[in-house]
């Protein structure tokens, strides 16, 4: 293999150099965000380092530096202890919304009971009687209902009654009145 030219050798020192500068800014920004704990993201880290996504998909090793980070547990300013992530925000915004649920669902059991038990006090208070006699009087009214069908089908015969004797009144009076004209034989 032949050696480069000197322009041609020129510009592959620069490019070198230009990849060793980025490379040095990734890294520093990849120190920072773990230090301040800001997000750890491959489009995070380009944009704090002045490099383009590409770049750091063409280097491997910057890339599975920034997935590991991204991945671990970042901490909180000042050494405190692991800072809250993205993921642990979610998982915890989903328990609270499964929380939130379930303590709704509870409530609404809840009032209704508590629904149930102030209208049977209403219903004591007021001397209306419970629900409990509501099975009483509905089997007092069909009692009822029942009695006046039997008054009614009794009316109805002693009018049928009423109706034949007026009628049986009726002819007899009319041969009375004929018998007055002709002598009455009783015998």
């Amino acid at each position: 293999m032949t050696a480069p030219e000197p322009s041609v050798q020129a510009m592959l020192e620069g490019r070198r150099a230009d990849t060793g500068r980025r490379r040095q800014r990734v890294l520093a920004a990849l120190a920072e965000a773990a230090k301040d704990g800001s997000e750890t993201s491959v489009a995070a880290i380009a944009r704090r380092a002045g490099v383009d996504r590409t770049f750091l998909y063409r280097h491997r090793d910057l890339l599975g530096q920034v997935h590991a980070q991204a991945a671990a547990p970042p901490t909180v300013p000042g050494g405190r202890g692991p800072a809250v992530s993205r993921a642990s925000l979610q998982a915890d915004l989903v328990a609270a919304e499964a929380r939130t649920a379930r303590l709704a669902a509870h409530i609404r059991r809840l009032e209704g009971r508590l629904s149930q038990a102030l209208g049977e006090q209403v219903w004591r208070e007021v001397g209306i009687s419970g629900p409990d006699d509501t099975e009483q009087l509905k089997a007092r009214i069909t009692t009822l209902e029942q009695q006046v069908v039997d008054l009614e089908l009794r009316l109805q015969d002693r009018d049928d009654d009423l109706s034949a004797a007026r009628a049986a009144n009726r002819e007899l009076m009319a041969q009375l009145n004929r018998g007055r004209d002709t002598p009455l034989h009783l015998g």
